[in-house]
This record gives structure tokens, C-alpha cells and sequence, in this order.
């Protein structure tokens, strides 16, 4: 159970670093994929900073799993869920794309989710 947290959670991490890095060098073509129908004028800046907050909070869990205590990193991946279900819920409330924001943000939240049972079950 552990190893497969381990995995889920490499998964995770190293997918939202590399959505990260696309936020700082291709803003503008990441951001359509979000789930918002359209893209405010001038918004590489905050798509920039999105994109440095993206790379730590994969690291974070990166760390904690080179660092091999499961327990921590499993406390770690439950409450980090809640940055792929507020991003979901944000889509929603404003009127964004259904498919993207259950399909993205609400899968990553559940696989976030079960990556933190089999840590802290483990």
C-alpha cells in the first residue's frame, strides 16, 4: 500500500511541477486547459506567479518522499488536496468548463486523496 502511495504521489508532484513550468515559459497556452472559457488580457503575470506556486507545492510532497516517512507525507498529500478542489470549485462558481474542472482538478483531489489513505493506512 505504501509503495503505491509512494507512486501516486510521485505522479502527482512531478505532473503539477511540469504544469509549473509551462505557467513561467508558455502562460498563455497552459492556461487554456484550466477549465475558465476565457483568458483575461495581460494575465501573464499572475499565470507566472501560478506557475512558482505550482512547482513548490510539487516539491513539497517530493521532498517528504525522499525524506521516507510515509505517515508525514501522507498527512502532506490530505491536506494539499484541497489546492486541486478549491481550484474546482473556483472554475465552477465561475461558470468555467464542467468537464475540465471534475475531470482535472476534482480526479487530481481524489487520486491526492487516496495517495494520503495508503500512506497514513499503510
Amino acid at each position: 500500500m505504501i509503495v503505491t502511495g509512494y507512486v501516486l504521489t510521485a505522479i502527482v508532484a512531478l505532473g503539477i511541477i511540469y504544469i509549473g513550468l509551462n505557467y513561467l515559459f508558455a502562460p498563455r497556452k497552459i492556461a487554456v486547459g484550466f477549465g475558465f472559457n476565457e483568458i483575461p488580457e495581460n494575465a501573464d503575470t499572475f499565470f507566472n506567479v501560478k506557475g512558482g506556486r505550482d512547482i513548490g507545492a510539487g516539491l513539497v510532497p517530493l521532498a517528504l518522499l525522499v525524506y521516507g516517512d510515509a505517515h508525514a507525507l501522507g498527512w502532506a498529500m490530505l491536506a494539499a488536496a484541497l489546492w486541486p478542489v478549491f481550484d474546482m470549485l473556483i472554475i465552477l462558481r465561475h461558470r468555467g468548463k464542467k468537464a475540465v474542472a471534475f475531470g482535472v482538478h476534482g480526479s487530481t483531489a481524489v487520486v491526492m486523496l487516496v495517495a494520503a489513505l495508503l500512506l497514513l493506512l499503510g
